[in-house]
């Protein structure tokens, strides 16, 4: 089971949604990712999982492949991200004053 939440900006109200699960993946016959969230038969195959993650420097909503990671955002360069699931308490990338809170009135369950 997976459950979703929303952070939200306490000053600009950017708002990002994020799963617990992240973003599973097989590799179909054509030898391309095709993601399996639950509850497909075929997440029992998943070999990954794309986990979204947020660059804190600029901005920048990314995938880091649990297969391949990558120690930086790749559009700055920069060192500090943070899983979407975990922003709760970060300093909002967009306005740089706010900081993100789990949105109380949002919840999902899948």
């Amino acid at each position: 089971m997976a459950q979703a939440i929303r952070n939200v900006c306490g000053n600009c109200e950017k708002a990002i949604v994020s799963w617990s699960d992240g973003n599973p993946y097989l590799i179909d016959a054509s030898g391309a990712k095709r993601y399996a969230y639950h509850p497909d038969p075929d997440s029992y195959l998943c070999i990954g999982n794309d986990m979204p993650h947020l660059c804190l420097a600029c901005g920048e909503e990314f995938n880091i492949d649990s297969r391949a990671p990558v120690p930086a955002c790749p559009k700055c360069r920069s060192t500090e991200t943070v899983g979407t699931f975990e922003m709760e308490g970060y300093t909002c990338p967009y306005c740089k004053e706010g900081v993100f809170a789990i949105d109380p009135k949002f919840h999902a369950i899948s």
